[in-house]
């Protein structure tokens, strides 16, 4: 946790599906507000339709089906990464000046939301050097070539600092079309599948993964969202 330090963080939720450029547009804005001291910090929760983002680490040999969705290259760190229908797109826009100015400290501190809101639903969920993301051990699949158990991951991360102030953030799969991430190579990443938690076997709706996410803030950041707007 932070500290006792207490923020305004404004927490929205938006229904539907909501365009990934209109989304670009409002958080930068958001951003610049919340830098000049006009706004909140905000943590913002999405579905979008189905398309492709490309980080900055993207590598064009790892779009392998251009033309299966939209294509958005972004600003945030990492390679491509899907969203779509039954993935919660969690926006982060925090100040991370007010928070240490540490990226990586930052970073793990969102890998902690995940990891303890996948907890909430009795999944271990985990991150690994090299490996960006969170990752499930799948044993009752085949093993990698290595011998190792395999891997899936459920949830992306990847996020970009303007003026220390954060956005982008973190992707969760819920229910998703899990077939649409076979258009890219998913991070970069080959030897490992991706997985949700419906395809865990879970019940599990968007309300209660947002419930989850809501309840598990405090435990990593020390701040309590204040305002929940639809």
């Amino acid at each position: 946790m932070t500290g006792k330090t207490h923020r305004m963080i404004e927490w929205i939720v938006s229904d539907g599906l909501t365009d990934f450029r209109t989304a670009e547009a409002w958080m930068e804005a958001r951003v610049a507000a919340i830098h000049e001291g006009q706004a909140n910090e905000c943590i913002w929760l999405v579905e979008h339709p189905p398309l492709y983002t490309a980080g900055t680490s993207a590598k064009a040999h790892d779009l392998t089906d251009p033309d299966r969705f939209d294509v958005f290259p972004t600003r945030r760190g990492g390679q491509y990464t899907y969203h779509g229908p039954g993935q919660r797109v969690a926006y982060v826009m925090l100040d991370v000046s007010k928070r240490g100015r540490d990226v990586r400290k930052f970073v793990k501190q969102l890998e902690d939301w995940v990891i303890l809101t996948l907890g909430q639903f009795n999944v271990t969920g985990e991150i690994r050097e090299g490996r960006v993301g969170v990752w499930v051990t799948r044993p009752e699949k085949p093993q990698t070539t290595a011998g190792n158990p395999a891997e899936d991951k459920v949830a992306a991360i990847g996020i970009r600092l303007r003026k220390w102030i954060s956005y982008h953030g973190i992707s969760l799969n819920v229910e998703p079309d899990l077939t649409h991430f076979e258009g890219i190579v998913p991070c970069g990443i080959t030897e490992h599948g991706v997985t949700s938690l419906v395809d865990l076997g879970l019940p599990v709706t968007m309300a209660d993964v947002d419930l989850a996410l809501r309840s598990s803030f405090p435990q990593v950041f020390g701040d309590i969202p204040q305002t929940h707007v639809r």
